[in-house]
């Protein structure tokens, strides 16, 4: 599933997971501790590739290599408190052991503040060879400030979906208000996953071609369109392939939650205290399911569809209808304030004015860089998030009134970023298709997007297009999806959040995740609200909810509910401008993905 890539909170157009990146692919793009034990229950065999024999021996091999290099982290994480030879750049500022790691001064490259320290953590490519290549992991962390005597509980380690996203950027919450009582308690662990950022990095595409623009894509592909985006689903693979070589099977799901069972270790906790959002939620419950021993408390925002059946290919299309309903709550929004926007005072309205700019693009790009792909990226933003409503409908405004600026402005490519959504997309593509099957065969997803379009139009055939290499894919040995909270008696009490309307993971993922993980699962809704990624700042009522867990471990109980936050104010773009210059930005999370 895609979602959209964010860098220190601001959001940054990349990929939808689970399943919807803004961005999508051009279409000529070829959680107080003591120390850790480290051992602890096996873990339940993980499923094994498709069709490959041995694949029980495979998984259960990797299952005990990942035993073996949680031990070892626990070890060091235990062994007597030593300075480091050199900061985590190896510009020779002494680190600080935190657990088995060797926290020090960040690599400029992060741009994070002093009061962030970071550290590497190798962890095998396959954890069936322990002892065979590694990668690095980049790790962040803003240590417990005990603010108010608080007692310290441990790390908390962030995940905020993609997969793609690094969470690298979480401990910067720790300067903001309403996290004050979590992070005097805990540490703020972040990380980047295996293939993001600095962690082993993937590509599969040169990132200068990644953001050609301007992109047309029709309103209703035809059969020479779809030719042309299945031959660039077949390239795209194949870079994946070629750029990756041999390493290629090894970015997944599994292997994610491997690493963080060594994370987990490294950073001294004999259990994990961990916040997941959008696909993090999944690494979360596929964690709490093969290691329930070593689950501490676990926040589940934006709950995906653990459901193996729908792992990925149906959720992609689940999330096709959700994001359906999500642009028709802005198209709404939009006709409400049609005194402020002049877009239309019904929705139907609304949405002849947004085919009106996109006729208008489609014939001459906006400053020359916005055609029909970029202006669905951008407005695809709209129905992750309702803060960008106000903008969003005042550039369709402003640009049927003659001034394309502010369009441009909000659609057109960051050059800069390029690389780093390129690599977004990249390990979204390949821990999706190592994930699970796909269809090999075009005229199932044909026929099964040719069927959800006629109700979802809106962004149907574009989360087709972004996943559609997952049916060329070359990697040997695919895997069967985790069949989560098969014991959900052994997994600890958990809090799953989630909005009743948001599209990018429709809230019957939350029902079913809460249902999977069993009796001890609590459930706050937020009633009538689509943003994607409930807590941190949006809704002081969830937010409530979720820092009691976390200091208490105390839930409302099965389900609770709250009324949702506040529509955005109908303003003009000028006077947003205006409104906000100069001020703080939002205590919110970074947009989860």
């Amino acid at each position: 599933m895609r979602t959209p890539l964010v860098r220190h909170g601001v959001a940054a157009a990349a990929l939808c997971l689970l399943l919807c990146a803004p961005a999508p692919a051009p279409a000529h793009a070829g959680e107080a501790t003591g120390p850790a034990s480290g051992a602890g229950p096996a873990p339940q065999a993980g499923p094994g590739p498709v069709g490959t024999a041995g694949a029980g021996a495979a998984e259960a091999a990797r299952n005990a290599g990942a035993e073996l290099v949680a031990r070892r982290a626990a070890e060091a994480a235990a062994a007597p408190a030593r300075p480091a030879a050199a900061g985590a750049d190896g510009s020779g500022d002494a680190g600080v052991r935190g657990g088995g790691l060797e926290f020090g001064e960040c690599p400029a490259v992060e741009e994070l503040p002093s009061s962030v320290r970071c550290a590497t953590l190798p962890v095998p490519l396959d954890y069936a060879r322990p002892d065979g290549p590694l990668i690095t992991l980049t790790v962040s962390r803003a240590a417990a400030d005990g603010r108010g005597g608080a007692a310290r509980q441990g790390a908390l380690v962030y995940n905020p979906g993609g997969p793609g996203a690094s969470g690298m950027f979480f401990p910067l919450v720790a300067g903001l208000p309403e996290w004050q009582r979590i992070s005097a308690a805990y540490d703020l662990v972040g990380y980047a996953p295996r293939g993001v950022g600095r962690s082993a990095p993937l590509s599969c595409q040169d990132p200068a071609r990644y953001d050609r623009a301007p992109t047309q894509v029709p309103a209703q592909p035809t059969p020479a369109y779809k030719k042309e985006r299945i031959a660039a689903a077949r390239a795209y693979a194949l870079g994946c392939a070629q750029r990756a070589g041999a390493a290629l099977p090894y970015y997944g799901t599994l292997d994610n939650v491997r690493d963080l069972h060594v994370l987990r270790a490294a950073l001294g906790e004999e259990k994990l205290t961990f916040m997941g959002a959008s696909y993090g939620t999944y690494l979360g419950a596929v964690y709490a399911t093969l290691y329930p021993g070593h689950v501490r408390r676990m926040v589940l925002d934006s709950a995906v569809n653990p459901d193996p059946r729908r792992i990925w290919y149906r959720a992609n299309l689940d999330q096709a209808v959700g994001f359906e309903h999500r642009w028709a709550d802005f198209r709404a929004w939009a006709a409400r304030h049609h005194s402020v926007y002049r877009l239309g005072a019904t929705p139907a309205a609304v949405q002849a004015s947004y085919e009106r700019v996109r006729d208008a693009v489609a014939r001459t790009p906006a400053g020359g860089v916005v055609g029909t792909g970029e202006l669905q990226s951008a407005f695809l933003q709209a129905a992750y998030y309702d803060d960008v409503w106000a903008e969003r409908a005042a550039a369709l405004s402003a640009f049927l009134a003659g001034d394309p600026a502010p369009l441009i402005r909000q659609a057109a490519p960051d050059r800069a970023s390029a690389a780093e959504r390129e690599n977004a997309r990249a390990v979204y593509t390949a821990v999706l298709c190592n994930d699970a099957p796909w269809p090999a065969d075009w005229e199932t997803w044909d026929r099964d997007t040719t069927g959800t379009a006629r109700r979802a139009p809106f962004e149907a055939w574009a989360n087709t297009f972004l996943n559609l290499p997952c049916a060329y894919w070359p990697a040997a040995g695919r895997h069967q999806p985790v069949a989560v909270g098969v014991r959900p008696d052994a997994i600890p009490p958990t809090l799953i959040v989630a909005a009743e309307r948001d599209g990018a993971t429709p809230y019957p993922g939350a029902l079913e995740l809460q249902r999977r993980l069993g009796p001890r699962a609590a459930l706050v809704t937020e009633r009538g609200a689509g943003a994607h990624g409930v807590s941190g700042g949006r809704n002081d009522c969830v937010d409530r909810h979720v820092e009691r867990y976390l200091l208490t471990g105390a839930t409302a109980g099965w389900r609770a509910t709250c009324a949702p936050h506040p529509e955005p104010a109908p303003v003009s773009l000028d006077d947003r401008a205006a409104s906000t210059s100069g001020k703080a930005p939002r205590a919110l999370l970074p947009s989860v993905v």
